[in-house]
């Protein structure tokens, strides 16, 4: 989170949002957002709501599969990642992950699988 400069700015009910830069540190070779860093904020995003959102108690999160459809570009501001549980359930639950950039345009749409383990 740190190398990507990844701050949570939000967090409800039923959501987690986060930002993340966009500057070189984040560009694929011609200078636009890399989609793997995207995703990287989209996982972390969804972890975390699985995580923060539980109501079991202490539990230990894994992604297990993520997808993301990369729909328009950024070359510079911020992007925003929010997380809105699809189903929760006691071990497996389904994530979407919303990244926009300031304007409210969707950048890329994420669908994240996490497995929980509660801690004894």
């Amino acid at each position: 989170m740190e190398t990507l400069d990844i701050e949570f700015t939000d967090i409800g009910d039923d959501y987690v949002t986060a930002r993340m830069p966009v500057t070189s540190k984040v560009y694929q070779p011609n200078g636009i957002l890399h989609g793997g860093a995207t995703v990287a904020l989209a996982e972390t995003v969804g972890s975390s709501a699985s995580f923060l959102l539980n109501k079991n108690g202490s539990v230990s999160v894994r992604g297990i599969e993520i997808s993301a459809n990369h729909l328009k570009s950024i070359s510079e501001g911020f992007i925003y990642a929010t997380a809105r549980p699809i189903k929760q359930g006691k071990t497996i639950q389904l994530w979407e992950i919303k990244v926009i950039n300031e304007k409210n345009e969707l950048i890329t749409l994420c669908k994240l699988t996490t497995y929980t383990k509660k801690i004894n």
